[in-house]
């Protein structure tokens, strides 16, 4: 399959790599005005995509973000970032999908697929936030829940995710989610039942990832 994609575009993966080279801008333009479908969604996970903390740092005031870690069972995940910042005087609490820009920040992170810890860290956050009237911006960017065979169901996956979707409809604060890179499956959900839901023109937001 991926050799007759490739076959069917000629530099699929050359314009891949050109998606971000910011020395032309006019070849820029170009490229993206005539990419293909299947090229279209390369740009999702294209590692110099600006991950969630890059968003959260350029649009929170200086000095005004402090990351809030753990799940209260004594796990930290780190494919999750939670914590509040402030706009124009404002706090928010802010949540997000973390990936890295290679292979050994993504290992770290476990490339933004989050396990039950993950989930439970962001129902602890979100409850935070709805008992001090903070809002809550999500930012949504990862192939989908952590699948690691039998683990992640052992130590409830799937209720981790139940469980946030049920108190997402439930809370009082508004919530803002965007979708910055790629949205997968019930990963997405998980820290996506919002108020408004915003897409970027170049992410995807898709039920399954085969």
């Amino acid at each position: 399959m991926r050799a007759s994609r490739r076959d069917e575009n000629p530099g699929f993966s050359t314009n891949s790599e050109r998606l971000y080279n910011p020395h032309n801008v006019q070849d820029l333009k170009d490229l993206y005005t005539h990419l293909t479908p299947i090229q279209r969604l390369t740009i999702p996970h294209h590692p110099n995509r600006p991950t969630v903390l890059d968003h959260i740092l350029n649009i929170t005031e200086k000095d005004k973000w402090v990351e809030l870690h753990g799940d209260r069972a004594g796990y930290n995940d780190p494919a999750i970032v939670t914590g509040i910042g402030s706009i124009d005087g404002k706090s928010f609490m802010f949540i997000g999908h973390q990936k890295g820009r290679n292979t050994k920040e993504n290992i770290e992170h476990n490339f933004a697929m989050p396990t039950p810890h993950g989930y439970r860290k962001v129902l602890r956050k979100m409850k935070y936030a709805d008992h001090h009237g903070f809002p809550i911006i999500t930012f949504i960017d990862t192939p989908g829940a952590f699948a690691d065979h039998l683990k992640s169901e052992e130590l409830g996956q799937g209720e981790a995710i139940a469980q946030n979707l049920r108190t997402m409809f439930s809370l009082k604060v508004p919530i803002i989610s965007v979708v910055t890179g790629e949205g997968g499956s019930g990963g997405a959900l998980a820290i996506g039942c919002a108020n408004k839901l915003f897409m970027l023109e170049k992410s995807a937001f898709y039920v399954a990832r085969s």
